[in-house]
């Protein structure tokens, strides 16, 4: 019996330094002192205390039979340790509820009322059994007996486990694997611990096991290197992902004020550090004074996020705009004064960002509104949510099929003869249903994924043109294409590969270019265009009008075709002016030799304006709207029967 003495008496020692020495390392380390920090200091502390107790009842117990003081010391360290340990479980289960996420002013009051109560009983239990004897006592013999307190404090300390054990299943999802690795070491520890104390009740190594337990915790948990931002000291993108996705999936209510610096960054450097650092810096030693600096992240370059938690939303919408104040007045940048400009943006969590994805896309999507100082929140949020909709809806319509091309058809100045078509790329999404072009695309283009769409939408073509024998009623099929996916390394060959592939004749294939995109680059774009021409191809420039062509630029693009924008012609048939500017239009591009395609055609007074000036194709809704494949093949079959029977009435009025 001594040497089991001796052995909880070491164990108990050693448990005692080990949470000592933790308790050191976290002073150090300086974590940023969060509810989880301080629950898990106290963890340390009930570990340590216990551990004491427990070396002075092991010391002292094997002597307690013969002298009256030891019996009185071991008494005392036992009573203590009853009092300290009642309390451990329910902090655990605080310390796992905040580490997973669940913060209570999030939950009813009658839930977080009902956990400080069962704290409180239990700890009164405790604290009153020298009165009471309701916990334990010895008995007339002096020998040492449980009563039915106990009970109740294990039954207790069972409720809070289990509320730990389920806070852990219902956010396994949300922890990385750095932190259930923490978790699953404690745990697995402790009850190794537990289980060979009831396997011998008189060797104590449950103390040991859990101070071992947490210093694990410690190292993979509560060291937070990985997750600060070295330059500012907030917490970085990587923690706001875990933190987040913990709260969302625990259904915890909060609002998050994202904050974005739109000042363009400045060249200069000052003592060493970047402007841009340095105003990054300065603004989050801001924030720091108005907000908990453990709830402030950096989610990237000039973007921070505040996690606000019990406000409403008046309170959260406030704290807002007393940041935008802020950016009304200047920066202290070393030996400078800088103004900086910002966009701010409210959001209600989880009522408006169900998900982890949508958050990140939110706040490092939106951008600033026409009025700087307004602050996004409420209804403004829809937009900025459905961009990140139309993110998900393009990954999956590549996945499942779901883009469809239509065709709107172009017709010759006479109104009848088919010239080809526009191939324009539709969107199926089963919840939003059909998007267009305008709204997907520069969506497309932002996450990489337009060669894909643009890849699909050739490859379709040439499949209608192979399939369908569209060589004998069509001069070409338009085809939009990406300037970012046309001045890409190793294009020529790549479109080469797929129209080569299908069999149809490049001559077929007429690729169109938006005037206002390709006019900032005309020598980088040239020389791909060039390239694809040579190969056989056909070029159009797109939307003629709208943007800020050079024409002796324009002019060596080698283009077949210029497509004068809608717009060109509406106000052509509102004014003189509009008039006039559609002739001179017209009379430079064939001074140029090159054809002339209006697009918006919806009349036939247009038509009849556009006959005289020498016009050579039409596109509009006088004609058609975009169609699927099926319906356009049905105009073009039309068209071609209706074409050789013109040619042969023609042949019969021969001589």
């Amino acid at each position: 019996m001594d040497f089991l003495y001796g052995l909880t008496f070491t164990f108990s020692l050693a448990a005692t330094f080990i949470c000592l020495s933790d308790f050191c390392f976290i002073k150090v380390q300086n974590t940023m002192g969060k509810t989880q920090n301080k629950f898990f200091t106290l963890l340390l502390m009930i570990v340590a205390v216990n551990g004491v107790c427990t070396t002075v009842s092991g010391y002292y117990t094997p002597t307690s039979g013969s002298s009256a003081l030891s019996l009185y010391i071991a008494d005392q360290a036992r009573y203590f340790y009853f009092v300290i340990h009642t309390a451990l479980a329910p902090v655990f289960f605080f310390y796992i509820s905040h580490v997973c996420g669940v913060v209570f002013r999030s939950n009813s009051n009658k839930k977080k009322y009902l956990y400080f109560s069962i704290l409180a009983l239990t700890e009164l239990l405790a604290i009153t059994n020298p009165l009471t004897k309701w916990v334990y006592y010895r008995d007339e013999n002096g020998v040492f007996t449980r009563n039915w307190g106990e009970a109740i404090i294990y039954v207790a300390a069972g409720v809070f486990l289990f509320l730990s054990f389920k806070y852990l299943y219902t956010s396994w999802g949300a922890l990385n694997y750095k932190r259930r690795s923490g978790l699953l070491m404690f745990l697995g520890i402790t009850l190794i611990g537990i289980v060979a104390q009831l396997l011998n009740t008189n060797l104590k190594v449950e103390l040991f096991a859990e101070a071992i337990g947490l210093t694990g915790v410690m190292m993979v948990i509560e060291n937070e290197d990985d997750r600060i931002d070295t330059e500012t000291g907030l917490y970085n993108r990587q923690a706001f992902m875990l933190d987040l996705g913990g709260y969302l999936a625990n259904k915890s209510s909060l609002h998050a004020i994202s904050l974005r610096i739109n000042t363009p960054e400045i060249i200069s450097r000052k003592s060493g550090v970047a402007n841009r650092e340095l105003a990054e810096k300065k603004v989050a030693e801001y924030l720091e004074t108005i907000h908990r600096k453990y709830n402030i992240y950096k989610l990237g370059r000039r973007t921070f996020v505040l996690v606000i938690f019990g406000q409403t939303d008046d309170e959260a919408y406030d704290l807002a705009a007393r940041i935008r104040l802020r950016f009304d007045k200047p920066w202290q940048l070393v030996d400078t004064l800088v103004l900086l400009e910002a966009s701010l943006l409210v959001a209600k969590i989880p009522e408006q960002l169900e998900t982890l994805n949508d958050a990140l896309y939110m706040f490092e999507n939106f951008q600033p509104d026409k009025d700087r100082n307004k602050i996004l929140s409420g209804s403004d949020l829809d937009f900025i949510l459905r961009g990140s909709a139309i993110e998900k809806s393009i990954s999956n319509g590549l996945a499942e099929g779901k883009f469809e091309v239509y065709y709107q058809p172009t017709f010759s100045i006479d109104g009848k003869t088919l010239h080809g078509a526009e191939a324009l790329v539709r969107l199926h999404d089963d919840e939003m249903g059909m998007l267009y072009p305008d709204e997907f695309i520069p969506v497309a283009e932002n996450i990489g994924l337009i060669d894909a769409i643009d890849d699909f939408v050739l490859m379709e073509v040439c499949k209608l043109i192979k399939n369908e024998n569209l060589e004998q009623i069509v001069d070409c099929i338009n085809v939009n294409l990406s300037v970012i996916q046309l001045m890409k390394p190793g294009f020529v060959d790549h479109i080469n590969g797929i129209v080569e592939m299908s069999g149809v004749d490049k001559k077929y294939i007429n690729f169109e270019v938006t005037e206002s995109i390709s006019a900032e680059s005309y020598e980088l774009l040239n020389s791909t265009i060039n390239s694809l021409k040579e190969e056989g191809f056909l070029f159009s420039m797109d939307d003629y009008g709208t943007g800020y062509s050079n024409m002796k630029a324009l002019a060596s693009m080698h283009l077949d075709c210029i497509k004068i924008d809608k717009s060109i012609l509406w106000e052509a048939e509102k004014s003189d002016l509009g008039y006039i500017i559609l002739e001179n239009c017209v009379r430079m591009i064939h001074q140029m030799d090159l054809d002339i395609l209006v697009e918006g055609v919806e009349t036939e007074s247009q038509i009849k304006m556009l006959r005289p000036l020498g016009v050579n194709y039409l596109q509009g809704f006088y004609f058609s709207k975009p169609v699927p494949k099926d319906d356009f093949l049905k105009i073009a079959k039309k068209s071609d029967t209706r074409s050789k029977a013109l040619s042969d009435h023609q042949t019969a009025l021969l001589p």
